[in-house]
């Protein structure tokens, strides 16, 4: 692992670092902020999953949670949304896939099958390497992201039951199998039988039985993918038919941007910092 950059902030340590992926079979980089309690020993984690078209460096920039997670003693992990490099696939003219777009699964077709392994990446061989290079107790950690990232978080949560002690998510992609935005790409990524999507959709996992214990979501009414591609509604609907306590915040005049997700930032660490401490 390669440290690529520190910067002291609220006392605490923002680092940026870089690592070769058995996962995703390129270099790949994250960044962790470590509160100033971690100076005393291991401390609570929170995983945060950006968004399409987003690097670790968006919600570095944008995020505004240096604050509130020194204040409660959590470390914040971001890491990139997809595979980058030149001997990766990518379609650069498409937003919605590939390149910023890996919607944290695991592809089964080629050419993206040997790169776009993001599911396992953030599941498994991240976690381990921040468990070993960094002071974080990973009985207590915590998981949440924005859009494509609040789908991540949701799918991650549900997959890895027990895991996580608590989960959240800043306008989710709810039902990514039939969003306009991620239905082209899981057809790309995992071929045409739509039984092998629902291991990657919330709602799908949700009605197969997979449960949390409770779900925190905010979703700004102003949001311009609101209809097409998010639908926080059907979430609402599926975690009401499962008895899954779901905090759905409908926020007026709140759109998709970093100035929606900084508002309400502080919000879901103190939620999440809560239930990891507790």
């Amino acid at each position: 692992m390669e440290t690529l950059s520190t910067a002291r902030s609220f006392e605490g340590i923002q680092g940026v670092y870089r690592h070769r992926s058995e996962a995703c079979q390129c270099d790949m980089t994250f960044a962790v902020f470590l509160p100033p309690q971690a100076k005393d020993g291991p401390v609570p984690l929170l995983w945060y999953l950006s968004g399409l078209t987003c690097t670790h460096q968006n919600v570095m920039d944008k995020g505004e949670y240096r604050r509130a997670a020194a204040e409660h003693g959590v470390a914040i992990i971001c890491p990139d949304t997809s595979p980058r490099g030149e001997n990766v696939p990518d379609e650069k003219d498409n937003w919605q896939f590939g390149s910023g777009a890996g919607f944290y699964l695991d592809a089964t077709q080629a050419p993206w099958s040997t790169n776009y392994r993001m599911a396992s990446y953030i599941g498994e061989e991240l976690p381990a390497l921040v468990t070993a290079n960094f002071p974080v107790d990973m009985q207590r950690q915590g998981i949440f992201g924005h859009s494509m990232g609040g789908h991540g978080a949701i799918t991650q949560a549900l997959k890895h039951k027990g895991r996580f002690k608590s989960v959240s998510a800043f306008a989710p992609i709810a039902r990514p199998m039939v969003a306009g935005w991620s239905r082209p790409a899981f057809e790309k990524y995992l071929g045409p039988d739509e039984a092998e999507w629902r291991a990657y959709d919330s709602v799908a996992l949700i009605e197969d039985g997979a449960r949390v214990a409770e779900l925190l979501v905010d979703q700004g009414k102003a949001d311009g993918f609101l209809d097409d591609g998010l639908r926080p509604w059907l979430l609402e609907d599926a975690c009401a038919k499962a008895g899954i306590p779901l905090t759905l915040n409908m926020r007026d005049g709140y759109d998709h941007s970093y100035f929606f997700i900084s508002t309400f930032m502080a919000d879901h660490i103190a939620w999440h910092a809560k239930r990891v401490k507790g």
